[in-house]
């Protein structure tokens, strides 16, 4: 229980050394960059085939379970909030907790075993800010982006699916949609997008600097980046729901 609090402990205090050298940030314009497109247009493909998918569930969940209960022209309603709020963001999360989380975990690990985050000490370079700040910088811009284009896949698989399979009238799917639309149902994805981002590349880079043993300690770390990840996004996400949406009546 002890090493636990302590992991913890080095974890804030790691994330509290990284945004004390936030200034450093214009000097890794490039690196940041390079991370963003990483994180964000080398995904694309990946969001695009989860969220079509997804969408495209939610729309015979939706138009299943509610048979009979309610109007085929609120599916648009139930598939667009439930996208915004949850499916998106949390989908998202998970999906790149395996892409980019472990894609960073590995390369800081494997730089850390071979010793390179030792030679960037020795001529002076310090991995706070040209390792972990532009990874964990572009994490927290790149996955509210990454968000709003799965909403935009997800709700428009939907709708194909609704129109085409279930008879929902095009212009009521959309209409409805817009009635029902309250600010919240975006903002409140996106904070949860934000909040991914950087526990996701956070971890990462933290996991990955404590590698040891060769590549068995590369590979451990991770499946860590991976686990607590998905875990502490699941967490999050109770948090933010009860916080933003527990008192709506």
């Amino acid at each position: 229980m002890y090493k636990r609090f302590s992991i913890l402990g080095e974890f804030i205090l790691f994330n509290i050394q990284v945004f004390s050298q936030i200034s450093y940030l214009k000097k890794r314009t490039m690196e940041t960059l390079q991370q963003m497109k990483r994180i964000g247009f080398d995904s694309l493909l990946l969001i695009s085939v989860t969220s079509a998918f997804t969408g495209m569930v939610t729309s015979v969940q939706a138009s299943y379970q509610t048979s009979g209960y309610i109007p085929k022209s609120l599916i648009g309603v139930l598939v667009a909030k439930s996208t915004m709020i949850e499916l998106a963001p949390v989908l998202t999360g998970l999906v790149l907790a395996g892409k980019v989380g472990a894609s960073i975990a590995a390369e800081i690990g494997t730089m850390k075993v071979s010793e390179q985050l030792d030679a960037l000490k020795t001529m002076a370079i310090d991995p706070v800010n040209f390792i972990y700040l532009p990874r964990i910088v572009a994490g927290f811009i790149m996955f509210p982006l990454i968000v709003v284009y799965s909403n935009i896949i997800g709700i428009l698989s939907a709708f194909v699916i609704s129109v085409g399979k279930y008879n929902v009238n095009a212009h009521s799917f959309f209409y409805r949609m817009k009635d029902f639309f309250l600010p919240s149902d975006l903002w409140g994805g996106l904070v949860k997008a934000i909040l991914f981002g950087l526990i996701i590349t956070s971890i990462a880079c933290f996991t990955g600097k404590k590698a040891e043993g060769g590549a068995e300690g590369v590979g451990k770390v991770t499946t860590q980046t991976v686990i607590y990840s998905s875990i502490m996004i699941l967490i999050t996400d109770f948090i933010v729901a009860a916080l933003l949406f527990g008192d709506m009546r």
